[in-house]
């Protein structure tokens, strides 16, 4: 008996592919999701090893390594002497100063199997004091082929001639890229050693041999071939990604927990309409146990099929993908042929799926054999839940509770130095996890409160609202097991939404401080010529507005009996106006009112305050070398002040202090917007500098885009890796749709009978399929929000909490249209069945 109902299961469904698909069709999605994952992280990191190696392919050896002495000029000429050797290139770098700003000066031969810059522009440089720069350093600090500048470098202490002969392309441009041959460098800069020497072998002759004769000549110098030097840092870029996946990897395993959910309600749908054929098997014979195994044996062949089908599809795109981008001009490589990740996948998907089936096959193989006696083969659902998965979900939902208690015990106080987040972290997780946990027992209880408040509006519209209202209430368990794989896809996203507004904002701070402006002009001499500031305020077609400066090193704070003594630290103290920075609305205030700011008043920011022991509304004594003021704290920064300046005074203050009145800096916005933009400001700040010497200038917007462009990757790669569990969700909604029209075809038919029309049961299905969107994103909002406060504040960076309402909306608003769209199709099949038809059928 036993075999021959595992036979009929297995032959059953084997004779029904679609339907095994689509049952599976979480378990497929989830191992295309694994196995994508593995061949992504292939392809990352052979494109990494082929294209990203700082070693020319034809370096055969490499002298010399940063933890031994660095080799020596002498060295260098040494090799190139060797037999055998046919051309051999000393790297070495050095930082050049320039009345115009900064260069990185780096050895390249320009031309030859051995270079890594290309000639676009002019001629490569071949005597000391000639130099190529890239094209963004030629915008930036104003050079062009034929311009002469000076300036000084490696063991250079007077300024010595620079002249650009060429611009030349590289594979990254920082905007103070200069090249030229290594005896140039070596002779402009009078530098004694280099960072190593890469050795090209002559065509014929014998690598060893030539690595032998090296060695001879540079005794004690470490020597590596060609392709080790590339391996390693191939290597050191490869282990990047690798701990880039590992986080990949925490996602990919979310999204494996969903689809064992979905494919769990999946089977409870499936045999719930096979419940007569069950009985009929109960009736002659079939024990409990044995229905158990057939039915588990139905749930590995659906998890092999899935497994299999996905690795397939997986494997297909990512070879298809890399040849599509090569021919469109991308270095990307191709994956390999992982077979044991691909077995590996397919086994973990036959392991899920039985796990999963395992629940519904024990509710299943329950059946009574009267139930054969039934008119249909479908048997309605439970509605509630057992006392002992109440007193387990209560529990889990208490312990939940308790973590996040324990978490929240364990915040970080204010002005805490020595906090250390890995408990919290851990509790918070833990805390999260047994939330989720109490979600999935308690779920069937949650669905018909919040389906009560979410489908109100839905009722007001009429019969068809009322009837997917009721469509949903009337399966509770099965909504709710969907619905929690949307609510955990939304709580995920909406915090990783408001933990990256945070974290936004949080930059913004930062920058506002560090930042506050496009750019900065200082003086190396202390103090700008006041020719500088003029022209920088007449060039009003290029730059926005012009902020100048005086910054004061040794100001002090005095209070009571305290006295102006020798040799007494004092704290870096400015005039900026903050007002007139666009950035100051960015600028947090831990204690008072920046508005409060004017003659005789003061802002400091925190370790400033909190060294002197002072608070907003105290009085104090500002003092310099040169006289002293009596001020009042207006505001004090949780942070650092602007241009790291400890205290903040008004320009009248300094002025009583006898502050010099000449700037030492000043601040300035390009008038234009983007690259342009930037490009036209540095032209006319170096133009107001001309030829002064000491003063310098820094593209601080640079740093400030440099870290926007990291917070929005991290954002956007976070949302992308916990959509994967929005995808399941999605997947989940759309089978679970398509299989309750197949149970409810009578109900359908009834409905077109008396006289619902297609358009309106295609309306009530899609409906009812949005529903399940609406209530996991609700339900996910109510869990995201106050999760995502406690990650920002358990990580201890100060952002502050932030719930962008509009992108939560979006997320709100997207998550029940796709889940909506899910089920358009099963819609339109039912729509297209017949009404006779329908009410004859045995489902």
């Amino acid at each position: 008996m036993r075999a021959t109902v595992l036979r009929t299961q297995t032959t059953a469904a084997a004779r029904r592919p679609g339907r095994l698909i689509l049952t599976g069709l979480a378990i497929l999605v989830a191992s295309f999701v694994v196995f994508g994952t593995v061949l992504v992280q292939q392809i990352t990191e052979r494109t990494v090893r082929d294209n990203l190696s700082g070693t020319p392919a034809v370096t055969d050896l490499v002298i010399g390594s940063v933890d031994v002495q660095p080799p020596t000029v002498t060295d260098v000429r040494q090799v190139r002497a060797v037999p055998g050797v046919a051309e051999a290139v000393a790297r070495v770098a050095t930082g050049v100063s320039i009345g115009e700003g900064y260069l990185n000066l780096q050895s390249d031969p320009g031309t030859g199997p051995l270079t890594t810059v290309r000639v676009i522009e002019g001629s490569y440089p071949d005597q000391p004091g000639e130099i190529a720069i890239t094209p963004r350093t030629a915008e930036r600090l104003g050079l062009s082929v034929g311009t002469t500048t000076s300036g000084t470098g490696g063991e250079l202490t007077t300024p010595a001639p620079l002249t650009v002969t060429g611009v030349v392309e590289t594979s990254a441009d920082a905007g103070y890229d200069a090249y030229a041959p290594d005896s140039a460098v070596i002779a402009w800069a009078r530098l004694t050693t280099v960072e190593r020497v890469d050795v090209r072998v002559a065509p014929g002759a014998s690598t060893d041999a030539v690595r032998q004769r090296v060695t001879a000549a540079v005794a004690g110098q470490p020597i590596r071939s060609g392709a080790e030097v590339r391996e390693a840092e191939a290597q050191a870029a490869a282990e990047q990604v690798g701990r880039l996946f590992i986080l990949v990897g925490m996602f990919v395993s979310i999204a494996v927990v969903a689809a064992a959910l979905v494919v769990t309600s999946t089977f409870r749908i499936v045999f719930a309409q096979r419940m007569r054929q069950l009985a009929l098997l109960r009736a002659v014979g079939a024990s409990r146990a044995t229905l158990v195994g057939a039915l588990t044996a139905e749930g590995a062949l659906t998890g092999l099929v899935a497994g299999v089908v996905g690795v397939a599809s997986a494997l297909t795109l990512g070879y298809a993908l890399p040849a599509i981008l090569r021919a469109t001009g991308h270095d990307v490589s191709s994956p390999g042929l992982p077979l044991a990740a691909a077995v590996a996948v397919v086994i973990g998907a036959v392991v899920i799926t039985v796990l999963a089936v395992l629940a519904p096959a024990l509710s299943a193989a329950r059946v009574s054999p009267l139930e054969a006696l039934r008119a249909a083969s479908v048997t309605a659902g439970r509605r509630g839940i057992g006392v002992s998965r109440l007193v387990f979900g209560l529990l889990l939902a208490g312990g939940a509770v308790l973590a996040a208690v324990g978490t929240i015990s364990q915040l970080p106080k204010p002005e805490q130095s020595d906090y250390d987040p890995s408990m919290p972290l851990l509790l918070l997780v833990g805390s999260g996890a047994l939330a989720f946990f109490a979600l999935v027992a308690l779920g069937p209880l949650l669905v018909r409160p919040v389906l009560a408040v979410v489908g109100w509006p839905l009722r007001q519209l009429g019969p068809l609202g009322r009837m997917s209202v009721g469509g949903i209430g009337g399966t509770p368990r099965r909504a709710a097991a969907v619905s929690v794989v949307v609510a955990l896809g939304v709580t995920l996203i909406s915090g990783v939404v408001i933990g990256g507004a945070s974290l936004q904002i949080l930059t913004d701070r930062e920058m506002a401080l560090s930042a506050p402006s496009d750019f900065e002009v200082t003086s190396n001499g202390g103090t700008l010529p006041p020719a500088v500031v003029s022209r920088a305020e007449a060039a009003d077609g290029a730059l926005a507005r012009v902020v100048p400066y005086r910054m004061v090193d040794d100001a002090r704070l005095l209070r009571g009996a305290d006295k102006l003594g020798d040799g007494e630290s004092g704290y870096p103290t400015s005039d900026l106006d903050l007002a007139a920075l666009p950035s100051t609305g960015d600028l947090d205030v831990a204690q008072g009112t920046l508005t409060d700011r004017g003659p005789g008043r003061i802002v400091l920011n925190s370790w400033v305050a909190r060294d002197a022991g002072l608070r907003a509304g105290d009085t104090v004594t500002l003092a310099v070398a040169t006289g002293t003021v009596d001020v009042r704290v207006a505001a004090v920064l949780p942070g650092d002040g602007p241009l790291h300046a400890g205290i903040l005074a008004d320009p009248g203050d300094l002025d009583r202090l006898g502050v010099p009145a000449a700037y030492t800096g000043l601040l300035a916005d390009a008038a234009g917007a983007g690259e342009d933009g930037r490009t036209a400001g540095v032209r006319a700040l170096r133009q107001a500098i001309g030829g002064s010497d000491g003063v310098g200038l820094a593209v601080l917007a640079d740093e400030r885009d440099r870290n926007d462009a990291l917070v929005r990757t991290l954002v956007w790669v976070a949302v992308g890796l916990v959509s994967l569990t929005v995808l399941i969700a999605v997947v989940g909604v759309g089978s679970t749709t398509a299989l309750s029209v197949v149970e409810r075809v009578r109900e359908s038919g009834l409905l077109r009978a008396i006289g619902l029309s297609r358009t309106g049961l295609r309306i009530m299905l899609t409906v009812e399929s949005g529903l399940y969107g609406v209530i996991g994103a609700a339900i996910g909002l109510v869990l995201g929000i106050p999760y995502a406060w406690l990650a920002v504040e358990t990580l201890g960076i100060e952002a502050p909490m932030t719930a962008p309402l509009l992108p939560l909306a979006g997320l709100f608003v997207v998550l029940v249209g796709l889940t909506a769209l899910a089920g358009v199709l099963p819609a339109r099949r039912a729509s297209r069945v017949s009404p006779v038809v329908a009410l004859g059928a045995d489902n």
